[in-house]
């Protein structure tokens, strides 16, 4: 496959003003991330910024960068929009959103992510991880999926995304890792899609694909990467690069 990685990166947040700045063991957090998706090896890297001193961090490192509009509503939309800026430079059918909070994920497991798109019938690829605290299955801070499974259950495709815990009764449960691998067309399409009501009542975009009857496929990891969304969060973070 033709992958290229884009990784939208903005400074604002509520929680953690000036996020992908924030200093992990000597550089900024979205430097760590611009590594791990380089390390994977399956296709250029760029940083979709929102902001300026994001661009100047990522081009001091050597790193490529474009710069997307601050008042875009998502990730996916800054990521659709950068690949906009790179069409005449890069022609790619595979676009991975990595999303630029994710400071110690997994090279191998952004491989991963494209193994469901070798069914030509899936349009969007993510990754999911067996819920294993009271606490993953509870918070509402934990995206849930119900997943039909075949073949040797490493593979499955996504039913319904929810902060909920789903489903009910006896099983697994799986965490949802919002890095996603689209078809260039599927990427086309879905942002063209307007919200739709379960989405807007989750606060899950993922929902607006589903409720279009776009497929998405599920590839399963070991364990969810550590995100950092929080003050606590990057103490943590910190924590493990000591």
């Amino acid at each position: 496959m033709n992958a290229l990685i884009i990784i939208p990166a903005r400074l604002a947040s509520t929680r953690l003003p000036n996020k992908p700045l924030a200093e992990i063991a000597g550089k900024p957090m979205i430097l760590h991330v611009l590594e791990r998706a380089i390390q994977a090896e399956i296709g250029p890297v760029v940083v979709a910024a929102a902001d300026e001193e994001i661009a100047e961090s990522v081009l001091r490192s050597g790193g490529k960068v474009v710069m997307t509009d601050p008042n875009l509503p998502s990730g996916s939309d800054r990521v659709y929009a950068a690949l906009q800026q790179l069409s005449k430079e890069y022609d790619h059918d595979i676009i991975i959103n990595l999303q630029g909070d994710l400071p110690l994920v997994d090279p191998k497991d952004i491989c991963r992510v494209l193994q469901p798109l070798e069914n030509p019938s899936i349009d969007i690829a993510t990754l999911i991880a067996p819920i294993c605290s009271d606490f993953e299955k509870t918070a509402s801070s934990v995206v849930k999926v119900a997943c039909a499974f075949s073949g040797n259950g490493k593979l499955g495709r996504a039913l319904y995304f929810s902060r909920a815990s789903i489903p009910w009764g006896e099983g697994s449960l799986w965490h949802h890792v919002g890095i996603y691998a689209y078809r260039k067309a599927s990427l086309e399409r879905f942002i063209t899609l307007p919200e739709s009501p379960l989405e807007k009542r989750e606060k899950l975009e993922q929902l607006r694909a589903l409720e279009a009857d776009m497929k998405i496929g599920c590839a399963v990891i070991e364990q969810a990467p550590f995100g950092v969304d929080t003050p606590e969060d990057l103490e943590r973070a910190r924590s493990f690069f000591k």
